[in-house]
């Protein structure tokens, strides 16, 4: 097996450079620029000058650039698939569906609801009936994406454009290992702003190492979006205490899909396919733990195995040419090879794949894993690679506790003929989303917010949520009529506490007749002759 070793920054003069390869081939693509601290810092400078007029910008010039990017990501998609295929060594398939059409329905739902999630907000104003209340949700300023490597197109732009929609400049780290494509990336976004006379410093894609990532959470940003492992999760935590910026993580899984024994076998199968070989498992909601019931377990893996084994795996060279590509980072290889030599070892078994395959390129072929306890580190650590282990249970409840007992809780699947059932069971489950009878769609639908609990993160993406997370949630309290009531307070009279509290307990006190009696408090205190105060 030919492994692309782990690069270090490389220098070319005075600058540092990213060597970037194709992991299906191991071939060189070139060379990118890495950021320096410096770097960042102008780059957030710039953004912070263009924000101010990018965020007086109106919600149609807002949605004409939106409108612009989904123009161009139509007519360029087979360019932007084919830069992702080389970048990251997945299929045309996977990067059309997972990644061309996820942004594709990212905008469009922008488009269609941001300026009704955006717009200001009327609020009652409860006791002050002379005012009127509304929430104004105000652009936050500069805010920073960190991404990861396994969705290259998908996670820059659907980062981006909900804060851009909300008024903020943007600047994105990109992650070392698919520094390639994303100047063809940001050719697009410049493209869509220059067609309404935006500054193309208002979203910006910058590529370096962890000292880039490191001095972009150290910027000054007024928020930070962080999307990667846990470890570099606390990392951001601990950098943005220095300027108290609020941080959106969304980070681990080791996501459960209960198959109880009513459930729909095909579809129960073919959703776990999805589930564990999408992107060959390099998923954050990937279907990590496949938690079958006693009553179908057998027949759910003689199928999973048999529609595994005839997966074809290898270099993409067009569409339809392969089931699943490779493993992005030599490094990620080597965390799926561990976990599953480990799993192994202690007893597991492998009834498909197990060991990785061979080069050039990096692949670790899709995994049928039987025989896994909970206690192994394979059970409990994420994989973040093509394995499907599944795991017998006795009944219901013990799927449940199975299901909850790692320290993530990202998302989950139920599968069960039977509805209440499955709302029972999905309602029990530790998770920021759950899927009944389905896989991934709740990361789909962009009505609903996306993220997790527990070590999988906190905060959200996506829906009306999402996109007010970019936002000061502002109040204004304001007149409601052509007069002002006098706040008279001062000087503090002698009757000013008495009629106080009658008007309180007037106001919110449980029985009626306890109501009654403040009235009647209250009025005797205000005839009382030189009780004005």
């Amino acid at each position: 097996m030919t492994l692309i070793a782990p690069q270090p920054p490389q220098w070319s003069g005075q600058r540092a450079v990213i060597d970037c390869f194709n992991p299906a081939t191991g071939a060189r693509l070139g060379q990118m620029p890495a950021a320096s601290p410096e770097d960042v810092a102008a780059a957030v400078a710039r953004a912070r000058v263009v924000q101010k007029v990018w965020a007086q910008s109106s919600f149609a010039q807002r949605r004409a650039v939106l409108g612009h990017l989904l123009d161009l990501v139509l007519e360029q998609a087979d360019e932007i698939v084919a830069a992702v295929v080389e970048d990251s060594g997945k299929t045309h398939e996977n990067a059309l569906l997972g990644e061309v059409m996820t942004v594709c329905t990212k905008l469009q739902w922008l488009m269609k609801n941001g300026e009704k999630h955006l717009r200001p907000e009327p609020v009652p104003s409860g006791l002050l009936m002379h005012k009127k209340g509304r929430i104004e949700y105000r652009p936050l300023g500069v805010v920073a994406c960190i991404v990861p490597w396994n969705y290259p197109f998908q996670n820059i732009f659907g980062s981006l454009i909900a804060p851009l929609m909300a008024g903020n400049a943007v600047v994105v780290k990109a992650s070392e290992a698919v520094a390639w494509s994303t100047q063809r990336f940001q050719k697009i976004i410049d493209e869509a702003l220059r067609r309404e006379g935006f500054s193309t410093d208002t979203v910006q894609i910058i590529n370096g190492f962890g000292d880039t990532g490191a001095a972009l959470v150290r910027s000054g940003v007024e928020k930070i979006l962080f999307i990667g492992s846990v470890g570099n999760g606390r990392r951001i935590l601990e950098g943005s205490i220095q300027h108290l910026t609020p941080v959106v993580l969304e980070l681990g899984g080791k996501d459960p899909m209960i198959v109880c024994e009513d459930a729909d076998l095909d579809q129960a199968l073919h959703s776990a396919l999805s589930g564990c070989f999408i992107n060959l498992g390099q998923n954050c909601i990937a279907s990590e733990r496949i938690i079958v019931l006693d009553g179908i377990y057998d027949r759910f893996v003689a199928a999973a195995s048999e529609a595994t084994a005839a997966l074809r795996q290898g270099q993409a060279t067009a569409p339809g040419a392969q089931d699943v590509g490779a493993i992005v980072t030599p490094q990620q290889l080597q965390v799926i090879d561990t976990l599953v030599a480990d799993a192994l070892a202690q007893g597991a078994r492998a009834l498909v794949g197990g060991k990785p395959g061979a080069g050039p390129g990096s692949f670790y072929p899709p995994t049928v894993l039987v025989d896994v306890r909970p206690d192994m580190r394979i059970a409990r650590e994420e994989v973040f690679g093509p394995v499907m282990l599944v795991m017998r249970v006795r009944d219901e409840a013990e799927a449940i506790a199975l299901a909850n007992g790692t320290e993530f809780g990202l998302q989950a699947s139920v599968f069960t003929r039977d509805r209440a059932r499955g709302e029972r069971i999905a309602a029990a489950l530790d998770a920021g989303g759950v899927c009944i009878n389905d896989f991934g769609m709740c990361y789909l639908n962009q009505d609903l917010p996306f993220g997790g609990v527990k070590s999988s993160g906190f905060g959200r993406m996506n829906g009306r949520d999402g996109l007010r997370a970019y936002t000061n949630a502002k109040a204004v309290l304001t007149d409601r009529f052509g007069f002002s009531v006098l706040p008279k307070l001062y000087p503090v009279g002698p009757a000013l506490y008495a009629k106080s509290l009658s008007s309180i307990r007037l106001l919110f006190a449980r029985r009626w007749a306890d109501r009654l009696s403040a009235l009647l408090a209250l009025l005797k205190l205000s005839l009382r002759p030189g009780a004005s105060r």
